[in-house]
């Protein structure tokens, strides 16, 4: 949880610099972990929380901090940047799927072993090798809590096609993890 005071966000509304490096610091883990759920390479993750950040400074002023907490609004402004950003590179690119086979690295081990070492990061990889938009889909709906009419209206398609795509997401996480448990079997044999 950050600790963000009133005072802090006062003199950041003043540009102090040395304010703003410390909002950051404070701000930075939590919102690089917003932007990595939604971007593969850490560097354009570290690109999009310095434009959200960015954002986050210049918009200060519609901050209320008796309306929402300040960690749930800046989490709203770095989505909303993420998408932004995401719709203006969309016309450009192509959906694509890196190789399944690397997403996850196996050793041998047993169904216990597979178990304990099974944790957040190796689901989280599953996630980023998701199909660009098919991921940022999963991730509104399901980690951020967006509705269907939320992804839709943000990412400019039908509430049908965001179905699809998180319906697309469950499924193919769903076959990395019958692959998982496969490959796991077949060492036990």
């Amino acid at each position: 949880m950050m600790k963000v005071t009133e005072s802090l966000i006062e003199r950041c509304r003043k540009e102090d610099r040395q304010a703003q490096f410390e909002l950051f610091k404070l701000c930075y883990g939590f919102l690089m972990g917003v932007c990595s759920r939604y971007e593969r390479n850490k560097d354009d993750a570290e690109a999009l929380l310095n434009l959200a950040f960015y954002k986050i400074l210049t918009k200060l002023d519609h901050y209320k901090a008796d309306k929402v907490p300040f960690e749930a609004w800046c989490r709203r402004v770095t989505i909303n940047t993420i998408i932004d950003e995401f719709r203006k590179k969309q016309k450009d690119k192509h959906d694509f799927v890196e190789n399944w086979d690397t997403a996850i690295p196996l050793n041998t081990m047993d169904y216990n072993e597979a178990d304990q070492k099974f944790d957040a990061e190796d689901l989280e990889n599953m996630i980023r090798n998701l199909p660009p938009l098919t991921q940022k889909v999963f991730n509104m709906y399901i980690v951020d809590g967006y509705s269907h009419k939320e992804i839709s209206e943000q990412l400019k398609m039908s509430e049908g096609t965001s179905k699809w795509h998180l319906s697309t997401a469950r499924s193919t996480i769903k076959k990395m993890l019958l692959k998982v448990m496969n490959h796991v079997a077949s060492i036990m044999l």
